[in-house]
């Protein structure tokens, strides 16, 4: 029994993966910004863009979004806040941690998401604020090229001896 990738502590089978495979509504807009997490973790991209509302879905694109779901290791989610978003409420705001790697960087995705409902359904509509803030960890290690006096390759512009070569 496979824990669900969202962080809620209970299996995909009962937590999620009823929700990405329509088997039921998510009843908050935490609940559907949970089963989008575990669908980009999954890489069900159908569920990614099904949950989006109608008037931004055409904002995206579908092969950026699989692309980005596949090339990533997904490694956890952590709900920060939530402003409306219940059964009664017809919008919502989920404030959210979303940590992944790629290319063998780590990314903590930071972003304030605004739901909406569609038809009594809550759906993703947009993104308020976002932010990678987190240091990147860049892989350095005994096989390194990556000099003590080279910029740091996590962009930002340091020398990598001042910023990740510090800790190392």
């Amino acid at each position: 029994m496979d824990p669900c990738p969202c962080g809620s502590g209970r299996t995909f089978t009962e937590c999620c993966k009823p929700v990405i495979e329509g088997e039921r509504s998510p009843v908050t807009a935490e609940e559907l910004m949970r089963s989008r997490y575990a669908a980009f973790a999954t890489g069900n991209v159908d569920w990614i863009m099904a949950s989006h509302h109608p008037d931004t879905v055409d904002e995206i694109d579908r092969d950026e979004v699989a692309q980005w779901s596949g090339s990533s290791e997904w490694l956890g989610l952590k709900i920060r806040a939530t402003e409306g978003g219940g059964a009664d409420d017809n919008t919502g705001t989920v404030v959210f941690r979303a940590r992944y790697q790629v290319q063998g960087r780590q990314v903590d995705h930071n972003e304030r998401a605004h739901f909406e409902r569609d038809g009594g359904e809550w759906r993703f509509h947009s993104v308020l604020e976002a932010e990678d803030d987190a240091p990147v960890l860049v892989p350095v290690g005994p096989k390194s090229d990556v000099g003590r006096n080279d910029p740091c390759p996590c962009g930002s512009g340091k020398k990598y001896k001042k910023c990740h070569g510090a800790a190392a």
